[in-house]
Parts: C-alpha cells; sequence; structure tokens
C-alpha cells in the first residue's frame, strides 16, 4: 500500500517503476513522448523506462486537456474533453488511500497484542475491516478510472497500458487486508473464556478435594 501510495513521488528506484497508467502522447503538444499518470505528477519515461518527474503535488487528478495537465484539446481523446468525471473519481482516490493507510498501521500495531489477549485480536480484526473497506473503495475506483483511460487512448490511436506493479500492489493489498481480518477474528474467537474458566475451577476443586480426602485419612488413621 505505500509503495503504491509513493509511486512517483521521486525519481528513485522503485517508486521511479511505479504508475498508474501509461500513454503514448507524443502527439500532443508540449507534452512526452510517454506520459505516466501517479499520485503526485504527470511523469515524463527516460530511456531506461524509468518515471523522470518533476515537482510533486499531492492528489494529482487524471485530467489530459486540464491546465493541470496538457492544457490544450489538440490529439486529445474527445472523451476526456467536457467531463468532469475522470478528474473527481482520481481524486477521490487519495484521500481514501491515506484513511486505508491509517487503519492498516493500526491494525499492524495493535496485532502485537494480538499475541497477549483475545482483545487485541478484536481492535486489529476492526482496524483491518476499515482499512479493507477503504482500500477496497480506493482500489475498485482506480481500477475504472484508468480502465477506462486506457481504453479512450488506445480507441484515439495513442498506444496506452496499464501500470502492473502499481495495480498488483493494490489488489494485493486488498486480499491481504481481506486475509488478515479472517484470522484476526479466529484469533479472537478460540479460547473462549467459558473454557479457561471452568479449567482452573476444576484444578481449584480438585486442590481442595485432595486436602480434605487426605486430612480425612489421617483423621482415621489416628482415631483409637
Amino acid at each position: 500500500m505505500f509503495l503504491a501510495f509513493l509511486g512517483g513521488a521521486r525519481n528513485s528506484n522503485p517508486l521511479d517503476r511505479i504508475y498508474w497508467l501509461e500513454a503514448a502522447t507524443g502527439n500532443i503538444p508540449g507534452a512526452p513522448a510517454l506520459s505516466r499518470w501517479t499520485y503526485w505528477n504527470l511523469c515524463a519515461v527516460d530511456s531506461k523506462g524509468h518515471n523522470q518527474c518533476g515537482t510533486s503535488y499531492p492528489d494529482y487528478p487524471f485530467d489530459p486537456p486540464s491546465h493541470r495537465t496538457f492544457n490544450t484539446h489538440v490529439n486529445i481523446p474527445a472523451a476526456f474533453i467536457g467531463t468532469r468525471h475522470y478528474f473527481l473519481t482520481s481524486r477521490f482516490m487519495f484521500p481514501f488511500h491515506i484513511i486505508a493507510l491509517l487503519f492498516a498501521t493500526c491494525s499492524l500495531f495493535t496485532g502485537f497484542l494480538a499475541m497477549c489477549t483475545r482483545i487485541g485480536n478484536w481492535v486489529s480484526a476492526f482496524s483491518a475491516y476499515l482499512a479493507l473497506t477503504f482500500q477496497t473503495i480506493t482500489t475498485c475506483l482506480m481500477t475504472a478510472v484508468y480502465v477506462q483511460g486506457r481504453n479512450k487512448f488506445n480507441d484515439n490511436g495513442q498506444s496506452s497500458h496499464l501500470g502492473v506493479k502499481a495495480f498488483a500492489f493494490m489488489w494485493t493489498s486488498v486480499a491481504l487486508l481481506f486475509l488478515s481480518c479472517v484470522i484476526y477474528c479466529m484469533g479472537g474467537a478460540v479460547g473462549r473464556k467459558d473454557g479457561g474458566y471452568s479449567g482452573r475451577e476444576q484444578r481449584r476443586r480438585g486442590f481442595f478435594n485432595s486436602r480434605r480426602s487426605g486430612s480425612l485419612r489421617s483423621n482415621k488413621e489416628t482415631a483409637p
């Protein structure tokens, strides 16, 4: 989740290889030959296939014709012009991803308590469930907007493909958060209080009964 979130924030390995969408934009005035969209910027691509991003701006939208990106309608797919669908969908990804990261981090640290107490399992399961909810929303928004964007660029004769690493990180995070919820709930469900309490009661009962039976036996032996 952190790798997908920070992809494109810096021009350093491995962050310079993570992006949502790559499109051939060489026929758009002022655009690089290949453009990659991340959370932080529109990035060019160097000869080694790495991102070359400029100044980072959090929550960078996917909106090709706007002043934030190419600031032109020339050779921009018509589906991007006159709509705010792509802008709004991509904008909502960023805050939902932050919320998911917050609860996933909480679940990670409370997970250490799960090794000591059952309540730690339930707290971790609740945090993981909230992280799963927001991560699923983010991943679905990401998939919808960038798959549609890829198709629009391809239909316009501009070769485009999705960022495999970013998509793999996001969907794998969804699967692992779901698995965490299940395992934490299983950890909280085992070792029920009733079973442990009855075991202690049985040990106590056995201890006192053995002392009582031993006392009665000694009394009988010393009796005249």
